[in-house]
């Protein structure tokens, strides 16, 4: 059966057909590294996990790029208001740090690590070769202050990626000195007073500043997957402006870019968006902290990957018991049956002459993991069934199916993810977290009733135990000391 996948450009399921034979290239737009990582971020990472995984059981050769943006104008902002606060940290630490939390919550819930993770700071070479093509191509406009924009209005296909008339258009960005046109979007950003010496390029045109957001992408995708490669993804909130304009720059400068734009759906805490407006965040370590890394990995791929995710007081314990089902079934069958029970897989390519073909059906219908699921249960249930027969042969090809299919969505809870070494440090982390957020929140209302000794105690108390907090505008944070 062919695999279908919906295109957000074309707004209706393709058939996927590669620009190589046998390999995939996916460009998928990663964290920007300004605070702590939240179920938002963790939902987008497992999805095209996901993808990927299945590609792979469809004897695909994957290549998977995804970026860190490690410079911003939040993460500068961040690291001054902390600073001023009386921190030390500089801002591409603060991005480093940031970083490893994404890093450790992404390996918690057992995302593999992509192919290439490029940082935006590593590639601004990259970035002025294609500004200096687009300048060329006349595409690009200096501003008085040294900024480059590109001009949305010599470009006449732009808003395709969204389907929007550029007359209708909302200005993508804030207003500018010497900004053409309200959709016009920066390409570079000069330098501005008071901002750190180290968080300046000096690029081929225009003055010394750093990239906007949307040139990272369109440098860092083309450098390692080429001119023309098969899948852009990520959240449906980047689609404008961010995607947008990436599909401008690079389609204007020559490149083909992406064949197939893919969007994952957003999270709403209760019936409510999830914002920082709103206090409704629903950070990694929290979730991390109320159940095991496999249950919110279950949990967090549970919907359809461009459905909205809904988070609820429930959510956790219903995904803990389908996992206590599976996990029961596999338990009895390698009772019973013994070694007839295939040891838990990575995905590959054999896998998927085991697979019923609903479950295959499902995973080719634009990944459909909610039928998936189904499949999956179905089979724990025909497992327990032919386990009560004693009919240990067709107890045996159903143990062999749901191994299968547990491979491809990561879930048999007897890999060593799930049970080694990698599910306690992220038990031992979440429960770190908890106790060290606790003493920083008494810390916090010490300082508010101004308690100043019992506000050092605390901090001294971490201190000696080898842990050193940061105040930023977003509250305290914490780290191990070097």
């Amino acid at each position: 059966m062919t695999l279908h996948i919906y295109d957000s450009k074309a707004k209706t399921l393709l058939p996927f057909e590669p620009r190589r034979a046998g390999h995939v290239g996916m460009y998928v737009c990663g964290p920007t590294v300004q605070s702590a990582p939240h179920i938002g971020h963790l939902r987008s990472a497992l999805v095209y996990d996901q993808m990927r995984n299945w590609f792979t059981v469809c004897g695909y050769e994957v290549t998977f790029v995804r970026n860190v943006t490690d410079i911003d104008d939040k993460i500068l902002a961040n690291a001054k208001a902390a600073q001023e606060a009386g921190g030390t940290e500089p801002w591409w630490g603060l991005a480093m740090r940031v970083e490893r939390e994404f890093s450790a919550a992404y390996r918690a819930i057992g995302v593999s690590e992509p192919t290439c993770e490029p940082r935006a700071t590593g590639h601004i070479s990259d970035m002025d070769a294609l500004i200096t093509r687009l300048w060329e191509l006349g595409y690009a406009y200096e501003t008085p202050d040294g900024s480059i924009y590109f001009d949305t209005s010599k470009w006449e296909r732009y808003g395709e990626l969204t389907n929007q008339d550029l007359a209708a258009m909302a200005a993508a960005e804030e207003a500018a000195p010497g900004k053409r046109n309200p959709t016009d979007f920066a390409l570079w950003k000069a330098a501005r007073d008071g901002e750190p010496e180290d968080a300046k390029w000096q690029i081929s045109r225009g003055g010394r500043g750093r990239p906007g957001w949307h040139i990272e992408c369109s440098a860092m995708s083309t450098r390692f997957l080429g001119s023309a490669f098969d899948i852009h993804g990520g959240g449906r909130d980047l689609r404008f402006p961010h995607h947008e304009n990436e599909l401008a720059q690079s389609a204007a400068a020559g490149d083909s870019f992406a064949k197939y734009w893919v969007h994952n759906g957003l999270v709403n805490v209760g019936d409510q968006k999830m914002s920082k407006s709103l206090g409704n965040s629903l950070f990694a370590s929290t979730l991390l902290a109320e159940a095991s890394a496999l249950v919110v990995r279950y949990f967090l791929g549970g919907a359809h990957y461009r459905s909205t995710l809904n988070y609820r007081d429930k959510s956790l314990l219903e995904a803990q018991a389908a996992i206590d089902r599976i996990a029961a079934a596999l338990n009895r069958a390698e009772n019973e049956l013994g070694t007839r029970v295939l040891a838990p897989q990575a995905p590959h390519e054999k896998l998927l002459e085991l697979m019923p073909a609903e479950f295959v059906a499902a995973m080719n219908d634009d990944f459909a993991v909610p039928q998936a699921l189904a499949v999956v249960h179905n089979v724990v249930r025909n497992l327990n069934t032919e386990l009560d027969k004693g009919n240990h042969n067709f107890a045996a090809v159903a143990a062999d199916q749901l191994v299968a299919m547990l491979a491809v969505l990561h879930l048999d809870p007897r890999h060593p993810h799930w049970t080694g070494a990698a599910s306690a440090d992220s038990k031992a982390a979440a429960a770190l977290d908890i106790l060290v957020t606790d003493l920083i929140e008494k810390r916090a209302a010490a300082r508010a009733a101004k308690d100043w000794a019992a506000s050092d105690e605390i901090r001294d108390r971490l201190a000696t135990a080898g842990i050193a907090l940061k105040d930023t505008a977003e509250g305290a944070v914490w780290s191990f000391i070097k």
